[in-house]
């Protein structure tokens, strides 16, 4: 992913957690997209992004999203940002320029695109709605700026619960730490209408969460690989977290788990 500092917490995503070279980072973020892929591709399809045109897929990961627009959405070219492109460069091919490079550069001119995806980017951004104008300012005539980013929808009558209790521990932890910051993410399509796109929208998808299928494992990953800055909060001990990560795989399973939240607008 794409990031740089965030108000809130001095580290970066990718340096202070979830650095890209631990072994078996690639496998938490491919379990993620597994789950997201089928949701962001069906609106990318049906908003008729890609097809013959230049694409510039931000936090491009492992590059998922970058190869279906290639090679199921036929786009012409796919710039696959991100500030750590091994994974990218290790799963390119034809039609894909890896661009390693922060985002928030100021300096950054990638040149202009008929579609600009970015998922799970902004969230960890400080300034999002900055980035968003640049984005914006990015688009060719017709081309389609779409984000997606987290969003949650908490069982309030929950306080206690080991799952709850660590969920709520890594948003705080995300916070502190990184500036990762989800109270903002409704005011997306405001954000795209005020740059002057039309046709702007949105719609949120909660996957199902099922014990040890792929979103589990997501956060069984995320919660095991954060385990001393959950506990750095106070909200959980390592007791707690252990029972939230067995949680996850269990039976009793029965949650609503964090979602997502996609807007989409289009330049004139």
């Amino acid at each position: 992913m794409t990031d740089s500092r965030s108000p809130g917490g001095a580290g970066r995503y990718g340096e202070d957690l979830f650095a890209p070279e631990h072994p078996r980072e690639a496998e938490r973020v491919d379990a993620a997209a597994l789950v997201y892929d089928p949701f962001t591709t069906h609106r990318l399809r049906a908003l008729g992004a890609g097809r013959g045109g230049r694409c510039l897929e931000v936090g491009a990961g492992t590059g998922t999203v970058a190869r279906w627009l290639l090679e199921e959405a036929g786009a012409r070219e796919v710039v696959a940002l991100d500030r750590d492109t091994e994974a990218l460069a290790a799963r390119g091919g034809r039609g894909l320029r890896v661009l390693r490079a922060d985002l928030t550069d100021e300096r950054l001119r990638p040149g202009t695109f008929d579609l600009i995806h970015a998922r799970f980017v902004l969230m960890h951004l400080p300034d999002r709605r900055r980035i968003v104008s640049r984005l914006a300012g990015w688009l060719n005539p017709g081309g389609v700026l779409v984000l997606g980013d987290a969003v949650e929808l908490p069982d309030t009558r929950d306080t206690s619960s080991a799952y709850r209790r660590t969920m709520d521990a890594m948003w705080r932890a995300l916070r502190t730490t990184i500036g990762t910051d989800i109270s903002g993410v409704p005011a997306y399509p405001r954000f795209l209408r005020e740059e002057g796109l039309r046709e702007v929208a949105g719609e949120v998808w909660c996957p199902p969460l099922v014990a040890g299928g792929p979103l589990a494992r997501f956060w069984s990953g995320t919660w095991s690989r954060m385990r001393p800055e959950l506990t750095a909060t106070g909200l959980v001990d390592a007791g707690v977290v252990d029972r939230a990560v067995a949680y996850l795989d269990s039976p009793a399973l029965a949650e609503i788990g964090p979602g997502m939240a996609m807007a989409w607008g289009r330049r004139a």
